[in-house]
């Protein structure tokens, strides 16, 4: 049995490779990763017409008890959770998974169905003549069973005896990426006390975005084998750096790529730059999607290599948009790297928010603003405030409202699906916004764990 994905007709063959058991996930708003698991003779049935699903499940706060409960959200009604027998994936151990939205009883698409909202997006792409990859990024920490810092004597940034001191844990996670097909381009330590970065391969949206589903399953699968756990809270221990879910894009046409090639900054092509700047555009009312957590505020801080101010750069880290030049060096070539993005966010949401605020800015022939050359917070706020340059909202109340009353981020998502982020970010607002940072992190740091 290869890698690649199975289709219905190869279930059977599962069987024959000792799978007795298929696991099935969605991503609700908050970010959290829901399941159900079939035997192997009712894969057919998962698939279509699929297993009944309150629609709560789109309300399900971080908090492991709130439902935020809305007028078209609520315990009245049922759908279909179904899962996409095309992107099945081999696990290991009888298991095998994959993923799944949302349907309504008669078929139709659950519009807050967030795989269903990036498959919209990816298809109004293509309408426009335009085939977009997306890359992104998983930061995570290792922590104990019940959530406790490890320690860290040896740990450097970077540093060799990060992958020395967990090299079991590194080399079982690369082993289970080979057998169920995904990615790793690279797999390092990171900033922070046991902190590790593994960077996906670039696929279509919909398809990159299942993938760092199943990452996040493969990786946390693994820490369990070694009596530990995963933290993907953006913000695990107060004072920290924290961990983001950057994401890159690139976007092509028939003639050719549009951030290689051209004559523009970076070797932009001119519809190249519009995409950047309407991402730049959008990106203050995106906030809520992209790290509009109760703890993502914590991160969003200068210095902390997450895109505080709102500005591009090439090869800046402290951009909220980074760019990325083509050429030797960069053989996927020239993309788009958005660093606000955390892992608090659901990745389906994140990512047609981000291709949709890069087709509005080509739609509008958006003019892209000058480059910033150095660490925004080293200039004077007279000279951001010139150049352009607008600190990020880091105060939850302030990103959901700008999320809410956003008509663009309307127009991309719809109506439902920012209904309903803004819903369950509301009420952690509600229940948690009193709690100081060190009451946040110690409360969340395992909100997102799989």
């Amino acid at each position: 049995m290869t890698a690649m994905p199975l289709a219905a007709a190869a279930v059977a063959q599962l069987e024959t490779e000792g799978v007795d058991t298929v696991l099935g996930t969605v991503v609700n708003p908050a970010g959290l990763i829901h399941a159900k698991t079939v035997p192997i003779r009712r894969t057919s049935i998962f698939a279509d017409p699929g297993l009944g699903a309150s629609p709560s499940w789109h309300a399900f706060a971080i908090d492991q008890t709130g439902i935020a409960f809305t007028d078209d959200v609520g315990v009245v009604g049922d759908q279909r959770v179904r899962i996409d027998l095309a992107a099945l994936r081999l696990l290991g151990d009888g298991l095998a998974w994959a993923p799944a939205g949302f349907f309504e009883q008669d078929g139709a698409p659950v519009a807050v169905c967030s795989r269903g909202t990036l498959g919209r997006v990816e298809a109004a792409l293509a309408g426009a003549g335009l085939t977009a990859a997306v890359g992104h990024e998983v930061e995570f920490v290792l922590v104990g069973p019940d959530g406790g810092q490890l320690p860290a004597t040896l740990w450097a940034q970077y540093g060799l005896a990060g992958v020395l001191e967990h090299e079991a844990f590194v080399r079982d996670v690369t082993t289970a990426a080979v057998r169920s097909g995904v990615g790793i381009e690279q797999f390092h330590p990171e900033y922070g006390a046991n902190q590790f970065e593994i960077s996906l391969s670039p696929l279509p949206p919909v398809a990159a975005a299942d993938q760092l589903v199943l990452a996040r399953i493969l990786i946390a699968r693994v820490a369990r084998r070694y009596g530990l756990r995963i933290s993907l809270s953006p913000v695990p221990f107060a004072g920290g750096v924290g961990s983001g879910a950057h994401q890159h894009f690139s976007l092509t046409t028939s003639e050719g790529p549009l951030f290689s090639g051209g004559s523009g900054p970076g070797g932009m092509t001119p519809a190249g730059e519009s995409a950047v700047a309407g991402v730049l555009h959008g990106l203050q009312e995106a906030q809520g999607v992209l790290c509009g957590s109760i703890v993502s505020s914590m991160r969003m801080q200068p210095g902390n290599w997450a895109g505080f101010y709102a500005c591009w750069g090439i090869e800046n880290r402290e951009a909220a948009v980074r760019f990325i030049r083509g050429g030797p060096g960069s053989p996927h070539g020239g993309n788009v790297e958005v660093k606000i993005v955390d892992p608090s966010a659901n990745p389906y949401f994140a990512s047609a928010a981000i291709l949709g605020l890069a087709l509005d800015g080509i739609r509008r022939n958006a003019p892209l603003p000058a480059a910033t050359t150095v660490d925004p917070a080293t200039i004077s706020a007279a000279q951001r405030e010139h150049a352009g340059i607008a600190s990020l909202a880091d105060r939850q109340p302030e990103i959901i409202a700008a999320l809410d009353h956003s008509p663009l981020l309307r127009q991309i998502l719809g109506d439902p699906a920012v209904d309903m982020v803004v819903a369950v970010r509301s009420l952690e607002q509600q229940r948690y916004g009193d709690l100081d940072p060190e009451q946040l992190a110690d409360k969340f740091r395992m909100a997102w764990s799989v």
